[in-house]
């Protein structure tokens, strides 16, 4: 039986420039009378990527398959002591490793140094970066991955370097098609045409662990992409990572560093093993369809279990290209808040957002491909991560040197007083320009020395999160050059920090916002008008908000805000401070009424008093900035006087001239009424809940009022 697709349809096939194992649109479409005419009798034709028809690594390193079917190839998991043991009853494989990666990057060292002293470098760049790809593809898929990290970090990379690496994310040679059609066969366990209605000739996206056909299943008629594990690749990976260890092992003391290099190598491998399982990835990607496949804009495909085993996995055929050639920031907008679910909010996240596992698909949807490398981040550390970024913000160096312990970063035994000032020196020029220009540069700055010092380590843990943010940011900046992944990040964080229920996060926020027990106001008006930026609209991203002026727009989102559930703690923190500011109006009103009746008496300027301390001073300014924040106004902020203990009569002129000017300050109530005009656009409940804020505000200012008559006449 002929499989063919009628002529007058879409052509199925086409190839792809993606680097993902899930293709997406290439330029050029094949025609319908190019698909694969497969007989049940015939063998497919292979697919030959040189003169040999067979690919680089298979060529150079095809004598690691020998222990492909009988030891390296059958560990389910990473086991650095099974590792260790097949290759000491197989020395003279490892030997060969040894020597074969020596003589290829030593070739390649030598040469460039060749070129350095003959003063050709410049003009031999291009040709080198080349040469460098070629040798990695080579050496295998250890050294691909490494290099696809790598290449998305357009900021770190040289142009000519980062061209040629960013080809093995979608330019490796494929396996041949008859290996992997037999491979599919013997997984599955039926003949490819009883598995397929049709399948591709030949490959149409090839990586560094597999490559992908497109197909169609003869069960349900779906179209989807068939993943097939390239031979030996795990029997290659495992003498690496082994090989790799050892090296970690000895750089880790020549350079003393107090990172604990062998477990990042660990924690990569762990990972690295995990993709190398198609039935792992086809858990993560169900996983991860159920906790982000509901985002808006964000398309997760679906994994067909049924025709998934450890070397073959199926799941949906996605339509799209590179998010790297769209130059669609929004998208990238899409993806920072997608980052920030999978890190912040879930825990459960993509480790290997590279360019090729990133699509915009023809409806304009962001898809998150390849579900093989994730990575876990618990709660506790999720939280620690969030004040750290918190307290790194509002530089509260002092709490960012007890995040730094809490997250494993710095010894406990660590003196916090030195590493607080060693942190202010490293990331008070960083966080300097605002939050919004913060990069990952900006704050690796002198970070090594510090690291040195204080016995600084990156847990093995966070190898993982840092490689996706800086990879995220690495896509971002090709589309942006100055585009900061944190200062895109904080406005989700600060909205978190508003309105979770956790204690822990609550006490931070306490902690931030009361500073020696004085209410830090700015530092809320800070958070919130960071979280009002926490949106995904094209219109924000396109003009940040044409109503972001808009003083009605503002004061109806922080209203929506703090009238909900989420918005309780910061509803009742702002009820207190309102209670006191209105306490401190009300002795600032007496002291006004007190000061006209007493300046028309005989000596009056001589007898000047005030009942207002410096406390109620501070309430008083502090309610001014509430009003203007909930407004929609910008502050202006007018530091407060210094009050001098000199003499009695000094400081109650001090404060009555102070609180005449804050008073100055409130804003005209012609311009708070029209505010008013948004409560009917509210919700209901919201509206009820409003409703319930005078009593509750009345209830706040009588306790104030009778607590400080208590203490001032009784005490």
């Amino acid at each position: 039986m002929t499989l063919l697709l009628p002529p007058p349809s879409p052509p199925l096939f086409h190839r792809t420039s993606d680097s993902s194992l899930i293709p997406g649109h290439f330029h050029s479409r094949r025609s319908a009378a190019t698909l694969l005419r497969h007989r049940r009798s015939e063998k497919p034709p292979p697919v030959a990527s040189g003169g040999s028809g067979v690919d680089a690594f298979t060529e150079y390193s095809g004598y690691l398959f020998e222990l492909g079917a009988s030891e390296a190839d059958s560990p389910t998991g990473y086991n650095i002591s099974n590792i260790g043991a097949i290759y000491r009853r197989n020395p003279f494989v490892l030997l060969r490793r040894l020597v074969q990666i020596g003589t290829t990057l030593g070739k390649w060292f030598t040469i460039r140094y060749i070129d350095g002293i003959t003063e050709r470098s410049d003009l031999m760049f291009e040709v080198r970066a080349a040469e460098l790809r070629k040798r990695l593809v080579q050496l295998g898929p250890a050294y691909i991955k490494i290099a696809q990290a790598i290449s998305s970090r357009a900021d770190l990379v040289p142009p000519s370097y980062l061209d040629e690496l960013s080809l093995l994310q979608d330019r490796i040679a494929p396996f041949p098609t008859d290996v992997a059609f037999k491979t599919i066969e013997k997984e599955l366990g039926l003949p490819i045409d009883e598995l397929f209605s049709e399948i591709s000739p030949e490959p149409v996206a090839a990586a560094s662990l597999g490559q992908v056909y497109q197909a169609r299943l003869r069960t349900s008629g779906q179209v989807v992409a068939v993943k097939v594990q390239r031979p030996g690749v795990q029997a290659a990976i495992s003498l690496d990572i082994l090989i790799l260890r050892y090296l970690a092992r000895l750089v880790r003391r020549a350079g003393k560093f107090n990172t604990d290099l062998q477990a990042v190598v660990d924690e990569w491998a762990t990972s690295l093993f995990r993709e190398m399982d198609y039935k792992n990835e086809a858990k993560n990607g169900i996983r991860f369809r159920q906790l982000y496949g509901g985002l808006k804009d964000v398309l997760v495909p679906e994994i067909y279990e049924e025709q998934t085993t450890r070397r073959v996995l199926t799941m949906q055929w996605v339509e799209g290209q590179k998010l790297s050639d769209m130059k669609d920031l929004y998208m990238v907008e899409v993806g920072v808040y997608c980052s920030f679910n999978q890190l912040l909010e879930c825990g459960f996240y993509h480790a290997d957002p590279h360019p090729g596992n990133l699509l915009r698909t023809d409806d304009g949807k962001l898809a998150y491909l390849d579900f093989g490398m994730m990575g876990e981040f618990k709660q506790e550390l999720r939280d620690g991560f969030i004040e750290a970024c918190l307290h790194l913000v509002n530089r509260n160096f002092d709490a960012l040197a007890k995040d730094f312990v809490t997250l494993g970063f710095i010894p406990a035994t660590a003196d916090k007083d030195a590493v607080t000032k060693a942190l202010t020196g490293v990331f008070q020029n960083a966080v300097a320009k605002g939050v919004r220009n913060i990069s990952f540069g900006d704050l690796l700055g002198n970070l090594g020395t510090t690291m040195y010092k204080f016995k600084f380590q990156i847990p093995s843990y966070f190898s993982l999160v840092i490689r996706s943010l800086a990879v995220l940011e690495g896509v971002a900046i090709g589309i942006k050059p100055d585009y900061k992944v944190l200062g895109s990040t904080y406005p989700w964080i600060a909205r978190k920090v508003l309105t979770n229920p956790s204690p822990q996060l609550k006490s931070s926020l306490q902690a931030l916002l009361y500073e020696d027990g004085v209410f830090r106001v700015d530092r809320l008006e800070s958070l919130l008008s960071e979280s009002l930026r926490a949106r995904t609209e094209k219109a924000l991203v396109k003009s940040q908000t044409e109503d972001g002026d808009d003083s009605k727009v503002i004061f109806k989102q922080i209203l929506s805000f703090t009238l909900t559930e989420k918005g309780a703690f910061v509803r009742e923190i702002l009820l207190q401070e309102l209670a006191k500011g209105l306490d401190a109006l009300g002795l600032a009103t007496l002291d006004s009424i007190t000061s006209s009746a007493t300046s028309n008496l005989p000596f009056g300027n001589s007898l000047t008093f005030s009942s207002m301390t410096e406390e109620d001073i501070i309430n008083l300014r502090t309610l001014n900035r509430i009003v203007q924040l909930l407004s929609g106004h910008q502050n202006d902020e007018t530091p407060i006087v210094e009050v001098a203990a000199v003499t009695a009569y000094t400081n109650q002129r001090t404060y009555s001239t102070e609180a005449s000017l804050v008073l100055n300050q409130f804003a005209p109530v012609q311009e708070i009424l029209p505010l008013l005009s948004v409560i009917p656009e509210l919700p209901p409940d919201l509206q009820q809940q409003l409703l319930r804020l005078p009593a509750d505000l009345a209830g706040k200012f009588v306790s104030r009022v009778a607590a400080r008559t208590i203490r001032r006449f009784f005490l």
